[in-house]
């Protein structure tokens, strides 16, 4: 309090102005103050309690608390103490009177504006702060609250990029006079990390957006090189990692197959690695357990095998849809401990989208081979029975000029092989538009990779049952014609080369001409070994044609009982495929014609 005193004493000591300016707080009994003030000049309390409210005021200058109300001096200790801890609270605190200017403020709101307490105090609140763009809920927080009295908060946007919650509360004074004390608080790194969570998925949301025109416009390779080039700058300039590592994971051999590289050292780049926690470095550990996993210091972790040159810390994340590794994600830093747990988790979130942009990129390239194959086998389904009649009718009519006239019969041997030719192109066509990369993995199995490039001869009356022929047995690369009746396929084999000219032949028990058995009969004076398969309706089986020809060399299995499915056509085939490679077809010695069999 002598401080006090001599501060006021020397106050006197002013000019008349000054002197006029100033006022003087007392406590108690104002006579005894030892000083020449006006009355004008003493602001009376009866109390310690409302001190600090007056102290508010610029001018004041002194403090004088009698004798009498030394008892209650602790009150004002304890509200010193109390302004203290307002002064250095890690939160912004202000006083603002009904016009919003300021009366008071702590230091840390005082530090964040980069103003003293003299400049500051008397200013408007949002002068204060830079004149923020007010972003709600409440656009008008100070007047809310000073209008209902209840607490109102809002989002301040200040000009350098940072981001102010504001909270206003009432001080009612008993003088009437109504404060509002205001509350701040530094959210900018949660409104940033928000940010750059919605620029993160709305990034990865880019990556698989690909509009029709695009789809079909580009082809898979270039599809796969936009794919790259966006994943490459959204991690570069969104999420600031400039050293990238992608490899995705062939399931059938645990493989990982570099995608794409940056910043990765050549060798690094071209190293075989697999999913498998040991040996295979940080990135064979994420692919084998599916988690993620951060490296802060690269000297010192057994498991990281060496990258880029000058790669001090790291963290892979999995590729992952519906609980399944597609692969890994990897970014490297030449700092130590250069990730937070905000890198962590923004890695993983664009990882996911990664995994489904590569899942949607792949449907896309299917769903295409898919559509250009359709298109190809539905060509091929209109022109593959009239080819086939084509070849009956060619065959037949040269049969009448064998031995007769060379030049006519090489003239109906190019007609046979163009026909054949059309049907084989259409069908490598649409091969050829079915990328490999839309092919799942484990679709063609070794055995039908056996069937590719093998004759097949369907010989039935039913124009149905030779459609399905070529539907079913062509999408592995079989070569099929058909014919209708037993002469036909006689006349096929023997225009076709006889001996080798069919590695199968097939055929319903009961044909327009003659049975199936009288065919394979027929057959055999052409071919060394006739290839046949029998096809019957359960239970129908009229003479025991199927009895008799067990009898004169039909293999056990190389029978197809109606209706059949695709795979017991499939394995009665690749029976006869296997007993042509016990037993090759070739010439008979026998004479060449054809006797009829009763």
């Amino acid at each position: 309090m002598v401080g006090e005193i001599g501060s006021m004493n020397r106050s006197t000591q002013g000019s008349g102005s000054d002197k006029e300016q100033q006022k003087y707080i007392c406590v108690g009994n104002p006579e005894g103050i030892p000083t020449n003030c006006a009355p004008e000049q003493i602001i009376l309390l009866d109390g310690s309690v409302p001190v600090l409210d007056e102290l508010s005021e610029p001018n004041v200058e002194g403090v004088w608390i009698t004798r009498d109300q030394f008892p209650r001096v602790s009150e004002l200790r304890g509200l010193a103490q109390s302004g203290a801890m307002l002064r250095d609270m890690s939160e912004g605190i202000a006083l603002i009177d009904f016009d919003n200017r300021v009366l008071w403020a702590n230091r840390r709101l005082l530090e964040w504006v980069d103003q003293d307490e003299n400049s500051a105090v008397g200013m408007g609140f949002y002068d204060l702060l830079g004149n923020p763009k007010i972003m709600g809920p409440d656009f008008s927080p100070f007047h809310t609250t000073m209008a209902t009295g209840e607490e109102s908060h809002s989002t301040l946007h200040a000009a350098d990029n940072r981001y102010f919650q504001v909270n206003a509360s009432t001080i009612e004074h008993p003088n009437q006079s109504q404060q509002l004390i205001i509350t701040v608080h530094d959210i900018t790194k949660e409104i940033l990390q928000q940010q750059k969570l919605e620029a993160i998925h709305q990034a990865g949301r880019d990556l698989a957006d690909l509009r029709p025109n695009e789809i079909f416009m580009m082809e898979v390779d270039e599809r796969i090189e936009l794919l790259k080039e966006n994943i490459r700058h959204y991690l570069s300039d969104l999420l600031n990692f400039q050293v990238i590592e992608i490899r995705l994971l062939e399931h059938a051999t645990g493989n990982l197959v570099p995608l794409l590289s940056v910043g990765i050292d050549q060798d690094a780049a071209d190293r075989q690695l697999y999913a498998h926690p040991q040996g295979n470095g940080v990135t064979g550990y994420v692919a084998a357990s599916g988690r993620s996993y951060v490296c802060q210091d690269v000297e010192n972790d057994p498991l990281f095998l060496p990258g880029a040159t000058n790669t001090s810390s790291s963290i892979t994340a999995p590729l992952i849809l519906h609980d399944q590794v597609l692969g890994t994600l990897n970014v490297e830093s030449p700092d130590t401990s250069a990730f937070s747990d905000s890198d962590l988790q923004f890695l993983e979130i664009f990882a996911r989208d990664v995994a489904f942009a590569l899942n949607t990129l792949e449907l896309l390239v299917a769903q295409k081979a898919n559509t250009a194959q359709q298109s190809c086998d539905a060509i091929h389904s209109a022109v593959a029975l009239p080819v086939d009649e084509i070849l009956n009718d060619a065959v037949n009519v040269m049969e009448g000029y064998i031995g007769h006239s060379p030049e006519v019969v090489d003239r109906f041997r190019r007609i046979l092989h163009n026909a054949r030719d059309i049907k084989q192109t259409i069908q490598q066509i649409g091969q050829k538009m079915t990328p490999m990369e839309a092919v799942p993995a484990g679709a063609e199995t070794v055995q039908h990779t056996l069937l590719r490039g093998k004759r097949v001869l369907v010989v039935d009356a039913d124009n149905q049952v030779r459609e399905d022929a070529h539907r079913l047995l062509e999408k592995y690369g079989c070569i099929v014609e058909t014919a209708h009746k037993g002469d036909e396929a006689v006349l096929m084999v023997r225009g076709s080369g006889g001996f080798d000219s069919y590695d199968v032949i097939i055929s319903d028990i009961r044909l327009p001409d003659y049975s199936g058995y009288q065919l394979m009969l027929r057959l055999g004076k052409i071919m060394h070994r006739v290839p046949m398969v029998l096809m019957t309706g359960f239970g129908y089986d009229p003479g025991h044609s199927i009895v008799k020809a067990r009898q004169n060399g039909l293999h056990p299995k190389c029978v197809l009982f109606k209706p059949f499915r695709l795979d017991q056509l499939i394995d009665v085939i690749n029976t006869m495929l296997q007993l042509n490679e016990e037993d090759p077809l070739r010439e008979s010695a026998g004479d060449s014609d054809v006797a009829g069999e009763n």
